[in-house]
């Protein structure tokens, strides 16, 4: 008998690892097991994207408020198209929001930063956000630091 209950808390001791390890895998990747249905959807087009993924955070404030759900190709003017799922209690953005791409952490993880206007018109489900700034890309910074130091040493 003593053997069996043994077996039973080991096997559930087990059983609650594998729930945990699932769990944190799930919050790590940034996927969640329920969905939340009051969101509404906004875009906003950018220059350059450069790393920024599907389910990546978007924030106001730094207090997560929704997540990116589509980046594609915008065929008129050239430009990646965000699609961004927001939740309701957030509906009141005003139309001269500003959104832009940061980089979380030294990793270089890219979210979506929303930074609020102060029109008082608000953005209604499908609008889109006007005023962007694209993704900061280290290899130009670099690219460009490196020509001009060569610019300098050849005007001496």
């Amino acid at each position: 008998m003593q053997t069996r209950t043994l077996e039973t808390g080991v096997g559930l001791f087990i059983l609650a690892g594998m729930l945990a390890l699932l769990m944190l895998a799930l919050r790590v990747s940034g996927l969640t097991v329920s969905t939340n249905g009051d969101t509404y959807r906004l875009y906003a087009y950018f220059d350059n994207i450069a790393g920024l993924t599907n389910r990546a955070k978007v924030t106001m404030a730094g207090v997560a408020v929704g997540k990116v759900t589509a980046i594609d190709l915008d065929r008129n003017s050239y430009t990646g198209r965000v699609t961004m799922e927001l939740e309701k209690r957030v509906d009141n953005l005003p139309t001269d929001s500003t959104a832009s791409i940061l980089t979380a952490g030294l990793l270089g993880e890219k979210y979506v930063g929303i930074s609020v206007g102060g029109e008082e018109e608000v953005l209604k489900e499908g609008d889109s956000i006007r005023d962007t700034q694209s993704a900061l890309v280290l290899e130009d910074l670099i690219g460009k630091f490196l020509m001009n130091s060569v610019n300098k040493a050849k005007e001496e």
